[in-house]
Protein backbone atom coordinates (compact mmCIF):
# COMPACT_ATOMS: atom_id res chain seq x y z
CA UNK A 1 0.00 0.00 0.00
CA UNK A 2 2.83 2.42 0.87
CA UNK A 3 4.52 1.56 -2.42
CA UNK A 4 1.32 2.50 -4.27
CA UNK A 5 1.15 5.91 -2.60
CA UNK A 6 4.84 6.53 -3.30
CA UNK A 7 4.44 5.59 -6.96
CA UNK A 8 1.31 7.75 -7.22
CA UNK A 9 3.25 10.91 -6.38
CA UNK A 10 5.73 10.11 -9.15
CA UNK A 11 3.03 10.54 -11.80
CA UNK A 12 2.07 14.22 -12.34
CA UNK A 13 -1.57 13.59 -13.30
CA UNK A 14 -2.25 11.21 -10.41
CA UNK A 15 -0.39 13.49 -8.01
CA UNK A 16 -2.62 16.37 -9.11
CA UNK A 17 -5.73 14.28 -8.45
CA UNK A 18 -4.56 13.33 -4.97
CA UNK A 19 -3.65 16.92 -4.06
CA UNK A 20 -7.00 18.12 -5.44
CA UNK A 21 -8.80 15.58 -3.24
CA UNK A 22 -6.84 16.71 -0.18
CA UNK A 23 -7.71 20.34 -0.96
CA UNK A 24 -11.44 19.56 -1.25
CA UNK A 25 -11.36 17.64 2.04
CA UNK A 26 -9.70 20.67 3.66
CA UNK A 27 -12.53 22.91 2.39
CA UNK A 28 -15.06 20.41 3.72
CA UNK A 29 -13.47 20.39 7.18
CA UNK A 30 -13.23 24.20 7.11
CA UNK A 31 -16.96 24.47 6.40
CA UNK A 32 -17.68 22.17 9.35
CA UNK A 33 -16.35 24.93 11.65
CA UNK A 34 -18.33 27.86 10.16
CA UNK A 35 -21.38 28.36 12.43
CA UNK A 36 -24.89 28.96 11.16
CA UNK A 37 -25.96 32.61 11.78
CA UNK A 38 -27.83 33.24 15.03
CA UNK A 39 -26.98 29.92 16.72
CA UNK A 40 -26.18 29.84 20.45
CA UNK A 41 -23.09 27.59 20.46
CA UNK A 42 -23.17 27.00 24.23
CA UNK A 43 -26.81 25.88 24.19
CA UNK A 44 -26.13 23.62 21.20
CA UNK A 45 -23.13 21.99 22.88
CA UNK A 46 -25.24 21.31 25.99
CA UNK A 47 -27.53 19.04 23.97
CA UNK A 48 -24.64 16.67 23.28
CA UNK A 49 -23.43 16.23 26.84
CA UNK A 50 -25.65 13.21 27.43
CA UNK A 51 -24.67 11.57 24.13
CA UNK A 52 -27.36 9.34 22.63
CA UNK A 53 -28.89 9.81 19.19
CA UNK A 54 -27.44 13.26 18.55
CA UNK A 55 -23.88 12.09 19.18
CA UNK A 56 -24.49 9.14 16.87
CA UNK A 57 -25.68 11.41 14.04
CA UNK A 58 -22.86 13.86 14.72
CA UNK A 59 -20.40 11.05 14.05
CA UNK A 60 -21.26 11.09 10.32
CA UNK A 61 -21.30 14.90 10.19
CA UNK A 62 -17.74 15.04 11.51
CA UNK A 63 -18.67 17.34 14.41
CA UNK A 64 -20.58 19.76 12.17
CA UNK A 65 -23.89 18.97 13.87
CA UNK A 66 -22.45 19.61 17.33
CA UNK A 67 -21.35 23.07 16.20
CA UNK A 68 -24.46 23.42 14.00
CA UNK A 69 -22.26 24.68 11.22
CA UNK A 70 -23.29 25.39 7.64
CA UNK A 71 -22.50 21.72 6.84
CA UNK A 72 -24.59 20.35 9.72
CA UNK A 73 -26.77 18.23 7.41
CA UNK A 74 -23.73 16.55 5.89
CA UNK A 75 -24.44 14.05 3.11
CA UNK A 76 -27.58 12.52 4.68
CA UNK A 77 -30.07 14.26 2.29
CA UNK A 78 -28.03 13.19 -0.74
CA UNK A 79 -27.97 9.59 0.48
CA UNK A 80 -31.71 9.61 1.10
CA UNK A 81 -32.29 11.01 -2.40
CA UNK A 82 -30.03 8.35 -3.92
CA UNK A 83 -31.97 5.61 -2.14
CA UNK A 84 -35.31 6.91 -3.43
CA UNK A 85 -34.07 7.32 -7.02
CA UNK A 86 -32.55 3.83 -7.07
CA UNK A 87 -35.76 2.32 -5.73
CA UNK A 88 -37.80 4.23 -8.32
CA UNK A 89 -35.44 3.02 -11.05
CA UNK A 90 -36.52 -0.54 -10.31
CA UNK A 91 -40.23 0.39 -10.19
CA UNK A 92 -40.61 3.01 -12.96
CA UNK A 93 -39.80 1.73 -16.51
CA UNK A 94 -38.90 5.22 -17.78
CA UNK A 95 -36.12 5.58 -15.18
CA UNK A 96 -34.95 2.04 -15.93
CA UNK A 97 -34.63 2.95 -19.61
CA UNK A 98 -32.70 6.08 -18.69
CA UNK A 99 -30.26 3.99 -16.67
CA UNK A 100 -29.56 1.82 -19.73
CA UNK A 101 -29.04 4.76 -22.11
CA UNK A 102 -25.42 5.18 -21.16
CA UNK A 103 -23.79 8.44 -20.18
CA UNK A 104 -26.72 10.66 -21.19
CA UNK A 105 -29.19 8.62 -19.15
CA UNK A 106 -26.94 8.58 -16.09
CA UNK A 107 -26.57 12.35 -16.38
CA UNK A 108 -30.35 12.80 -16.22
CA UNK A 109 -30.66 10.44 -13.25
CA UNK A 110 -27.92 12.41 -11.50
CA UNK A 111 -29.91 15.60 -12.12
CA UNK A 112 -33.03 14.00 -10.62
CA UNK A 113 -30.97 12.97 -7.60
CA UNK A 114 -29.76 16.56 -7.12
CA UNK A 115 -33.30 17.94 -7.23
CA UNK A 116 -34.44 15.29 -4.76
CA UNK A 117 -31.52 16.21 -2.50
CA UNK A 118 -32.83 19.78 -2.28
CA UNK A 119 -36.24 18.45 -1.17
CA UNK A 120 -34.80 16.13 1.49
CA UNK A 121 -32.40 18.83 2.70
CA UNK A 122 -35.26 21.33 3.06
CA UNK A 123 -37.37 18.82 5.02
CA UNK A 124 -34.52 17.90 7.38
CA UNK A 125 -33.41 21.52 7.79
CA UNK A 126 -36.94 22.66 8.63
CA UNK A 127 -37.35 19.79 11.08
CA UNK A 128 -34.10 20.64 12.86
CA UNK A 129 -34.97 24.35 12.92
CA UNK A 130 -38.41 23.74 14.49
CA UNK A 131 -36.89 21.41 17.07
CA UNK A 132 -33.96 23.66 18.03
CA UNK A 133 -36.12 26.77 18.19
CA UNK A 134 -38.13 25.17 20.98
CA UNK A 135 -34.91 24.44 22.88
CA UNK A 136 -33.72 28.04 22.70
CA UNK A 137 -30.73 27.36 20.47
CA UNK A 138 -31.57 30.37 18.26
CA UNK A 139 -34.09 33.24 18.52
CA UNK A 140 -37.64 32.58 17.37
CA UNK A 141 -39.15 34.34 14.38
CA UNK A 142 -39.90 33.61 10.75
CA UNK A 143 -36.80 35.47 9.52
CA UNK A 144 -34.45 33.51 11.77
CA UNK A 145 -36.11 30.26 10.73
CA UNK A 146 -35.71 31.14 7.07
CA UNK A 147 -32.03 32.03 7.49
CA UNK A 148 -31.30 28.74 9.26
CA UNK A 149 -33.16 26.60 6.71
CA UNK A 150 -31.63 28.35 3.68
CA UNK A 151 -28.14 28.15 5.19
CA UNK A 152 -28.42 24.43 5.93
CA UNK A 153 -29.83 23.62 2.48
CA UNK A 154 -27.09 25.66 0.78
CA UNK A 155 -24.47 23.91 2.92
CA UNK A 156 -25.87 20.50 2.01
CA UNK A 157 -25.76 21.31 -1.71
CA UNK A 158 -22.18 22.53 -1.30
CA UNK A 159 -21.21 19.24 0.35
CA UNK A 160 -22.85 17.34 -2.52
CA UNK A 161 -20.93 19.47 -5.04
CA UNK A 162 -17.64 18.84 -3.20
CA UNK A 163 -18.29 15.11 -3.34
CA UNK A 164 -18.96 15.26 -7.07
CA UNK A 165 -15.77 17.26 -7.59
CA UNK A 166 -13.76 14.52 -5.86
CA UNK A 167 -15.45 11.87 -8.00
CA UNK A 168 -14.88 13.77 -11.26
CA UNK A 169 -11.50 15.42 -10.72
CA UNK A 170 -10.06 13.60 -7.71
CA UNK A 171 -9.44 9.94 -6.94
CA UNK A 172 -13.13 8.95 -6.87
CA UNK A 173 -15.58 7.87 -4.14
CA UNK A 174 -16.35 11.50 -3.36
CA UNK A 175 -19.32 11.13 -0.99
CA UNK A 176 -17.70 8.18 0.78
CA UNK A 177 -14.48 10.13 1.28
CA UNK A 178 -16.39 13.03 2.84
CA UNK A 179 -18.00 10.65 5.34
CA UNK A 180 -14.59 9.08 5.95
CA UNK A 181 -13.05 12.50 6.61
CA UNK A 182 -15.85 13.40 9.03
CA UNK A 183 -15.31 10.24 11.09
CA UNK A 184 -11.51 10.34 11.11
CA UNK A 185 -11.46 14.05 12.02
CA UNK A 186 -12.90 13.23 15.45
CA UNK A 187 -10.21 10.69 16.36
CA UNK A 188 -7.58 13.14 17.76
CA UNK A 189 -10.14 14.76 20.06
CA UNK A 190 -11.38 11.35 21.23
CA UNK A 191 -7.83 10.16 21.97
CA UNK A 192 -7.06 13.29 24.00
CA UNK A 193 -10.29 13.00 26.02
CA UNK A 194 -9.70 9.30 26.67
CA UNK A 195 -6.14 9.94 27.84
CA UNK A 196 -7.33 12.71 30.16
CA UNK A 197 -9.99 10.48 31.71
CA UNK A 198 -7.46 7.69 32.15
CA UNK A 199 -5.05 10.05 33.87
CA UNK A 200 -7.72 11.42 36.21
CA UNK A 201 -8.96 7.96 37.17
CA UNK A 202 -12.40 8.36 35.58
CA UNK A 203 -11.67 5.42 33.26
CA UNK A 204 -10.28 2.03 34.19
CA UNK A 205 -7.11 0.94 32.37
CA UNK A 206 -8.45 -2.61 32.02
CA UNK A 207 -11.63 -1.32 30.38
CA UNK A 208 -9.58 0.72 27.92
CA UNK A 209 -7.39 -2.32 27.15
CA UNK A 210 -10.47 -4.46 26.42
CA UNK A 211 -11.83 -1.68 24.21
CA UNK A 212 -8.58 -1.53 22.22
CA UNK A 213 -8.63 -5.32 21.74
CA UNK A 214 -12.21 -5.08 20.44
CA UNK A 215 -11.17 -2.29 18.06
CA UNK A 216 -8.37 -4.44 16.62
CA UNK A 217 -10.69 -7.43 16.20
CA UNK A 218 -13.38 -5.32 14.55
CA UNK A 219 -10.91 -3.74 12.12
CA UNK A 220 -9.47 -7.16 11.23
CA UNK A 221 -12.99 -8.53 10.69
CA UNK A 222 -13.88 -5.58 8.48
CA UNK A 223 -10.80 -6.16 6.31
CA UNK A 224 -11.62 -9.86 5.95
CA UNK A 225 -15.21 -8.99 5.04
CA UNK A 226 -14.23 -6.37 2.49
CA UNK A 227 -11.54 -8.49 0.80
CA UNK A 228 -13.28 -11.91 0.96
CA UNK A 229 -14.47 -13.35 -2.34
CA UNK A 230 -15.67 -16.58 -3.97
CA UNK A 231 -13.91 -17.36 -7.24
CA UNK A 232 -15.87 -19.24 -9.89
CA UNK A 233 -13.50 -20.98 -12.38
CA UNK A 234 -14.16 -20.08 -16.02
CA UNK A 235 -12.74 -21.84 -19.06
CA UNK A 236 -12.67 -20.24 -22.53
CA UNK A 237 -12.88 -22.48 -25.59
CA UNK A 238 -10.23 -22.29 -28.28
CA UNK A 239 -11.13 -20.48 -31.48
CA UNK A 240 -9.19 -20.67 -34.74
CA UNK A 241 -9.26 -17.47 -36.81
CA UNK A 242 -7.09 -17.79 -39.89
CA UNK A 243 -3.71 -19.04 -38.76
CA UNK A 244 -4.15 -17.90 -35.17
CA UNK A 245 -5.66 -19.64 -32.16
CA UNK A 246 -7.56 -17.53 -29.65
CA UNK A 247 -8.88 -18.43 -26.20
CA UNK A 248 -8.20 -21.62 -24.34
CA UNK A 249 -7.14 -19.89 -21.12
CA UNK A 250 -8.58 -20.38 -17.65
CA UNK A 251 -9.71 -17.52 -15.44
CA UNK A 252 -12.28 -16.88 -12.71
CA UNK A 253 -15.20 -14.64 -11.76
CA UNK A 254 -14.55 -12.95 -8.39
CA UNK A 255 -17.79 -12.78 -6.39
CA UNK A 256 -17.17 -10.57 -3.38
CA UNK A 257 -18.71 -11.61 -0.07
CA UNK A 258 -19.62 -7.98 0.54
CA UNK A 259 -20.43 -6.85 -2.99
CA UNK A 260 -22.19 -3.70 -1.76
CA UNK A 261 -19.29 -2.38 0.31
CA UNK A 262 -20.23 0.22 2.91
CA UNK A 263 -23.41 1.32 1.10
CA UNK A 264 -25.83 -0.82 3.21
CA UNK A 265 -24.48 0.72 6.43
CA UNK A 266 -24.84 4.27 5.10
CA UNK A 267 -28.28 3.63 3.60
CA UNK A 268 -29.61 1.94 6.75
CA UNK A 269 -28.37 4.77 8.99
CA UNK A 270 -29.90 7.40 6.71
CA UNK A 271 -33.29 5.67 6.51
CA UNK A 272 -33.48 5.40 10.30
CA UNK A 273 -32.47 9.06 10.62
CA UNK A 274 -35.32 10.36 8.46
CA UNK A 275 -38.36 9.42 10.69
CA UNK A 276 -36.82 11.05 13.74
CA UNK A 277 -36.27 14.20 11.67
CA UNK A 278 -39.93 14.24 10.67
CA UNK A 279 -40.93 13.74 14.33
CA UNK A 280 -39.21 17.02 15.22
CA UNK A 281 -41.92 18.89 13.32
CA UNK A 282 -44.33 17.97 16.08
CA UNK A 283 -44.37 18.41 19.84
CA UNK A 284 -45.91 16.24 22.49
CA UNK A 285 -45.58 12.72 23.78
CA UNK A 286 -46.04 11.05 20.39
CA UNK A 287 -43.06 12.85 18.85
CA UNK A 288 -40.87 12.17 21.88
CA UNK A 289 -41.97 8.51 21.83
CA UNK A 290 -40.86 8.13 18.19
CA UNK A 291 -37.50 9.70 18.92
CA UNK A 292 -36.96 7.42 21.94
CA UNK A 293 -38.14 4.42 19.92
CA UNK A 294 -35.56 5.10 17.18
CA UNK A 295 -32.70 5.85 19.54
CA UNK A 296 -29.52 3.92 18.51
CA UNK A 297 -29.53 2.15 21.88
CA UNK A 298 -33.13 0.90 21.61
CA UNK A 299 -34.01 -2.71 20.74
CA UNK A 300 -36.32 -1.68 17.88
CA UNK A 301 -33.57 0.42 16.32
CA UNK A 302 -31.15 -2.50 16.39
CA UNK A 303 -33.70 -4.89 14.87
CA UNK A 304 -34.57 -2.42 12.11
CA UNK A 305 -30.88 -1.68 11.61
CA UNK A 306 -30.07 -5.36 11.02
CA UNK A 307 -33.09 -5.82 8.73
CA UNK A 308 -32.21 -2.76 6.64
CA UNK A 309 -28.56 -3.80 6.37
CA UNK A 310 -29.58 -7.22 5.03
CA UNK A 311 -32.14 -5.66 2.66
CA UNK A 312 -29.79 -3.02 1.25
CA UNK A 313 -26.99 -5.56 0.91
CA UNK A 314 -29.17 -7.67 -1.40
CA UNK A 315 -30.67 -4.63 -3.10
CA UNK A 316 -27.40 -2.90 -3.91
CA UNK A 317 -25.78 -6.19 -4.95
CA UNK A 318 -28.63 -6.69 -7.44
CA UNK A 319 -28.10 -3.15 -8.73
CA UNK A 320 -24.33 -3.36 -9.28
CA UNK A 321 -24.04 -7.01 -10.36
CA UNK A 322 -26.27 -8.67 -12.97
CA UNK A 323 -25.67 -12.45 -13.35
CA UNK A 324 -27.56 -12.53 -16.66
CA UNK A 325 -25.22 -9.97 -18.24
CA UNK A 326 -22.16 -11.86 -16.98
CA UNK A 327 -23.50 -15.14 -18.37
CA UNK A 328 -24.33 -13.57 -21.76
CA UNK A 329 -20.87 -12.01 -22.06
CA UNK A 330 -19.23 -15.34 -21.21
CA UNK A 331 -21.34 -17.13 -23.82
CA UNK A 332 -20.55 -14.47 -26.41
CA UNK A 333 -16.79 -14.99 -26.04
CA UNK A 334 -16.90 -18.75 -25.65
CA UNK A 335 -16.53 -18.95 -21.87
CA UNK A 336 -18.23 -21.41 -19.55
CA UNK A 337 -18.12 -22.50 -15.92
CA UNK A 338 -16.92 -26.07 -15.56
CA UNK A 339 -19.91 -28.41 -15.26
CA UNK A 340 -22.49 -25.70 -16.07
CA UNK A 341 -24.10 -25.15 -19.48
CA UNK A 342 -23.65 -21.66 -20.99
CA UNK A 343 -26.50 -19.14 -21.04
CA UNK A 344 -29.41 -19.27 -18.63
CA UNK A 345 -28.09 -22.19 -16.49
CA UNK A 346 -24.89 -20.23 -15.93
CA UNK A 347 -26.84 -17.13 -14.86
CA UNK A 348 -28.94 -19.19 -12.45
CA UNK A 349 -25.84 -20.83 -10.99
CA UNK A 350 -24.08 -17.48 -10.50
CA UNK A 351 -27.22 -16.02 -8.91
CA UNK A 352 -27.50 -19.01 -6.56
CA UNK A 353 -23.88 -18.74 -5.42
CA UNK A 354 -24.11 -14.97 -5.12
CA UNK A 355 -27.28 -15.20 -3.03
CA UNK A 356 -25.63 -17.59 -0.58
CA UNK A 357 -22.46 -15.62 -0.05
CA UNK A 358 -24.42 -12.35 0.10
CA UNK A 359 -26.53 -13.75 2.95
CA UNK A 360 -23.40 -14.64 4.89
CA UNK A 361 -21.87 -11.27 4.11
CA UNK A 362 -25.02 -9.39 5.15
CA UNK A 363 -25.26 -11.23 8.49
CA UNK A 364 -21.55 -10.70 9.14
CA UNK A 365 -21.96 -7.03 8.20
CA UNK A 366 -24.85 -6.59 10.65
CA UNK A 367 -22.96 -8.42 13.42
CA UNK A 368 -19.90 -6.20 13.02
CA UNK A 369 -22.15 -3.14 13.09
CA UNK A 370 -23.94 -4.15 16.30
CA UNK A 371 -21.51 -6.07 18.53
CA UNK A 372 -19.10 -3.15 19.19
CA UNK A 373 -22.07 -0.86 19.87
CA UNK A 374 -23.37 -3.27 22.50
CA UNK A 375 -19.91 -3.56 24.04
CA UNK A 376 -19.60 0.21 24.15
CA UNK A 377 -22.88 0.49 26.03
CA UNK A 378 -21.90 -2.25 28.48
CA UNK A 379 -18.47 -0.77 29.22
CA UNK A 380 -19.78 2.78 29.45
CA UNK A 381 -17.14 4.37 27.21
CA UNK A 382 -18.48 7.72 25.96
CA UNK A 383 -15.30 9.53 24.92
CA UNK A 384 -15.18 7.84 21.54
CA UNK A 385 -17.41 5.70 19.40
CA UNK A 386 -15.84 2.61 17.90
CA UNK A 387 -18.99 0.95 16.65
CA UNK A 388 -18.96 -1.26 13.60
CA UNK A 389 -20.73 1.40 11.54
CA UNK A 390 -17.85 3.85 11.78
CA UNK A 391 -15.14 1.21 11.48
CA UNK A 392 -16.76 -0.42 8.46
CA UNK A 393 -17.01 2.91 6.68
CA UNK A 394 -13.43 3.89 7.52
CA UNK A 395 -11.95 0.50 6.56
CA UNK A 396 -14.14 0.10 3.47
CA UNK A 397 -13.45 3.58 2.11
CA UNK A 398 -9.72 3.25 2.86
CA UNK A 399 -9.50 -0.07 0.98
CA UNK A 400 -11.56 1.27 -1.94
CA UNK A 401 -9.34 4.35 -2.15
CA UNK A 402 -6.20 2.20 -2.23
CA UNK A 403 -7.73 0.04 -4.98
CA UNK A 404 -8.65 3.21 -6.93
CA UNK A 405 -5.07 4.46 -6.74
CA UNK A 406 -3.69 1.07 -7.76
CA UNK A 407 -6.08 0.96 -10.73
CA UNK A 408 -5.01 4.46 -11.79
CA UNK A 409 -1.35 3.39 -11.51
CA UNK A 410 -2.01 0.32 -13.65
CA UNK A 411 -3.74 2.39 -16.34
CA UNK A 412 -0.95 4.94 -16.45
CA UNK A 413 1.74 2.27 -16.58
CA UNK A 414 0.06 0.81 -19.65
CA UNK A 415 -0.19 4.29 -21.16
CA UNK A 416 3.50 4.80 -20.50
CA UNK A 417 4.37 1.55 -22.28
CA UNK A 418 2.24 2.51 -25.31
CA UNK A 419 3.84 5.96 -25.50
CA UNK A 420 7.33 4.45 -25.38
CA UNK A 421 6.36 2.06 -28.16
CA UNK A 422 5.22 5.00 -30.30
CA UNK A 423 8.51 6.83 -29.71
CA UNK A 424 10.59 3.76 -30.60
CA UNK A 425 8.64 2.90 -33.74
CA UNK A 426 6.75 -0.04 -32.27
CA UNK A 427 9.72 -1.62 -30.47
CA UNK A 428 9.64 -1.59 -26.70
CA UNK A 429 13.04 -0.57 -25.39
CA UNK A 430 13.69 -0.90 -21.67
Amino acid sequence: MLDSFRDAFKLPDLKRRILFTIGVLFVFRLGAHIPTPGIDAAAMAGLFQEGGMLSFFDLFAGGALRRFSVFALGVAPYINASIVIQLLTVVIPALERLQKEGEEGRRKITQYTRVSTIFFAAVQAAGMAFWLRGLGVFPSGALNMGVVVITLVAGCMTVMWLGEMISDHGIGNGISLLIFAGIVARLPEAVIRTWSMLGSGEMNALTLLVALVIIVLVVASCIVLQEGQRRLPVQYAKRVVGNRVYGGQSTFIPLRVNQAGVIPIIFASSVLLFPSTIARFFSGEAAMFIQRLLSPNSALYMVLYVALIVFFTYFYTAVVFNPADVANNMKKYGGFILGIRPGRPTAEYIEKVLSRITLGGAIFLAAIALIPTLMTSLMGITTFYFGGTAVLIVVGVALDTVHQIEAQLLIRHYEGILKRRERTGGLLRL
